[in-house]
C-alpha cells in the first residue's frame, strides 16, 4: 500500500464516528417509524420463523424499496423497533435469523446514507418485571441482549443509533405519579440505572461502540416526567448522549376514537391553546436538554385516525414536527401501516406526503462537496446557477428549499445558495416561522391574525409570518 492510500485509510477511520451528536441530528431531518413490524409479539403467533413475526401485525415485510421510499419522501432516519424475544432460547440468546434480518433493514438504510435507530421495544412487556422481585431476572435479561446487540452491530458507524429501551421505562407500582404514592426515588432510580448499565455495555464491546451515539429512553419517555431533576444523564466519557421522549398530547385526541372512562374522546385539534401547550411542552426539551448541549430525538409522534378531523389531524403532525425541528430536535413519526401504503410505496393522504417531501430537505444539515465551513456566514457577491432569472443569495448562506439546487430567501424573494457559502446550514430555528418558504418572517412579534396555526404580522404594509420564538 503506498502512502497515499495510507493517508486515505487513516482519514476514514479517523472520521467514522466524527460528528458531534448535535451534528448527528441535524443530519436526521425528519424521521419515520417502521411500526408494527419488526417488534411484532404475542404468544397467539403461531411462529417459526422471524418472517411470520415479523408479518403477524397485518404488514408485509419491510424491503428495500420501502426504504428507499421513505427517503424519497423526505426522510432522513428511520427507527426500526425490535421484539429481540422473539424464538428467544431460555437463556436468553437472540434467535440469529432474527439478527441477521434486523442487519439486513439496517443496512438498507445506512447504505442510503440515512440513521438508524434500534432498540429494544415492549417485547411482551417484560419490563414490568424491574418493578418486582423478578428484577434480578430481568436486569441479566437486559444485559444479555444489549450484550449481543453491542457486539453484533459494532462495526457499524455512526449512521446506527442505540436506543436503551422504549417507553417501558416507568414502574407505577413503585411510585404512581398522579398520586405521589410510592418511591420516586427508586422509580427512577432504576431507570437511571438501567441506562447507565446501557452506556457501559456497549462502550465495552469493541468496534465503532466506543464512540456510538446512544439514545436514553426518558421516563415513561413522558416530557414532564423526563425533564424531572430525578431523571438522570449517565455518565460517558464520548460525550455522545441524547434523550428520547414520545409525544402523544393529548391523549383525547391522539388515542382515543370514542369517550372512554378515563378521558373524553376529542374529534379535532389546533385551537390557539393547543398550540401554545405543543410549544410549551417542546420548549421544556429544549430548556432542559438542547440548551445544556443534549440533543433530543421525539421517537414517536402522531395520532390514530379514526373519528378524527382531517385538517386537524394535518395540523397536528405538521406542528409537531415543524416546531420540533426548529428547537434542533429530530421529530420521528410513528407509523403503524396507516400513513405509508407499504405496497404502493406512498403516503396515503397526498396532503400528508406533500407535507414531509417539502419540509424533510429544509431541515436535513446541507453538505457541499467545496469542503469549506461557511454556516450563517454571508454569502459571496459572485454570480451563482440561479442568475439571471433569480438573484443570489447576497447576505446569508441559509438554505429554506431544496429541489435541484439550493434556495434562500432575502427581502420576502428567493434566492440562489452559491458555491462559496460551502457547508452550509438550515433555515428551520427559533428564529424561523412557519411559512418562511412563502412570506417573510416578522421582525416583531405583533400578531395581527391566526389562521391554521400559524400566526402573521404586517409589516412595511406586507403580510409576514411570525417567528416561532414569539409563541410563548
Amino acid at each position: 500500500m503506498n502512502l497515499k492510500n495510507i493517508l486515505l485509510t487513516l482519514a476514514a477511520a479517523s472520521s467514522a464516528l466524527a460528528l458531534t451528536s448535535q451534528q448527528v441530528i441535524g443530519e436526521m431531518g425528519l424521521g419515520w417509524n417502521l411500526g408494527n413490524t419488526l417488534e411484532a409479539f404475542g404468544d397467539w403467533i403461531n411462529g417459526s420463523t422471524v418472517n411470520q413475526f415479523e408479518t403477524a401485525w397485518g404488514n408485509p415485510a419491510a424491503t428495500e424499496q420501502l426504504i428507499g421510499a421513505i427517503k424519497d419522501n423526505g426522510f432522513n432516519s428511520i427507527r426500526i423497533p425490535v421484539a429481540w424475544s422473539n424464538l428467544m432460547s431460555s437463556d436468553y440468546t437472540i434467535n440469529s435469523n432474527l439478527l441477521k434480518r434486523v442487519k439486513e433493514v439496517v443496512s438498507w438504510v445506512t447504505n442510503k446514507n440515512m440513521y438508524a435507530i434500534i432498540n429494544i421495544h415492549y417485547d411482551g412487556g417484560w419490563f414490568e418485571q424491574f418493578g418486582t422481585s423478578q428484577s434480578t431476572q430481568a436486569n441479566q435479561k437486559f444485559n444479555k441482549i444489549w450484550t449481543q446487540v453491542s457486539s453484533y452491530f459494532k462495526d457499524f458507524d455512526e449512521h446506527l443509533i442505540f436506543e436503551s429501551l422504549n417507553e417501558e421505562g416507568c414502574w407505577n407500582d413503585v411510585w404512581n405519579r398522579w398520586s405521589n404514592a410510592g418511591d420516586k426515588n427508586k422509580a427512577y432510580g432504576t431507570l437511571n440505572n438501567l441506562n447507565q448499565q446501557f452506556v457501559d455495555i456497549v462502550r465495552n464491546s469493541g468496534g465503532n461502540n466506543k464512540n456510538r451515539h446512544l439514545l436514553l429512553a426518558g421516563y415513561c419517555t413522558d416530557i414532564d416526567l423526563t425533564v424531572d431533576s430525578a431523571f438522570k444523564i449517565p455518565s460517558d466519557s464520548s460525550n455522545r448522549l441524547m434523550v428520547s421522549v414520545h409525544y402523544y398530547t393529548p391523549s383525547t385526541f391522539t388515542i382515543l376514537e370514542k369517550d372512554e372512562d378515563w378521558g373524553k374522546f376529542a374529534g379535532s385539534w389546533g385551537t390557539d391553546a393547543e398550540v401554545k401547550a405543543l410549544i410549551a411542552d417542546f420548549d421544556k426539551l429544549k430548556k432542559r436538554f438542547v440548551d445544556n448541549g443534549i440533543p433530543v430525538i421525539i421517537g414517536e409522534y402522531g395520532t390514530v385516525l379514526t373519528n378524527k378531523n382531517k385538517d386537524s389531524v394535518h395540523k397536528y403532525l405538521f406542528t409537531c414536527a415543524q416546531y420540533a425541528t426548529s428547537l434542533g430536535m429530530c421529530p420521528m413519526l410513528w407509523d403503524n401501516g396507516d400513513h405509508f401504503d407499504r405496497k404502493g410505496l406512498k403516503f396515503k393522504d397526498s396532503e400528508i406526503g406533500d407535507f414531509y417531501k417539502h419540509h424533510g430537505p429544509l431541515v436535513t444539515t446541507i453538505s457541499s462537496n467545496s469542503g469549506s465551513n461557511n454556516n450563517n456566514n454571508n454569502a459571496s457577491s459572485s454570480s451563482c446557477w440561479s442568475e439571471p432569472e433569480y438573484p443570489c443569495c447576497k447576505e446569508s448562506c441559509t438554505v429554506y428549499y431544496v429541489d435541484d439546487h439550493q434556495w434562500g430567501i432575502e427581502n420576502g424573494e428567493w434566492c440562489g445558495i452559491p458555491d462559496s457559502c460551502g457547508n452550509v446550514s438550515n433555515g428551520v430555528n427559533g428564529e424561523s416561522c412557519l411559512s418562511a418558504a412563502d412570506y417573510p418572517c416578522c421582525e416583531q412579534c405583533n400578531i395581527v391574525s391566526e389562521e391554521e396555526g400559524d400566526f402573521w404580522g404586517v409589516e412595511n404594509n406586507e403580510w409576514c409570518s411570525i417567528k416561532f420564538k414569539c409563541y410563548n
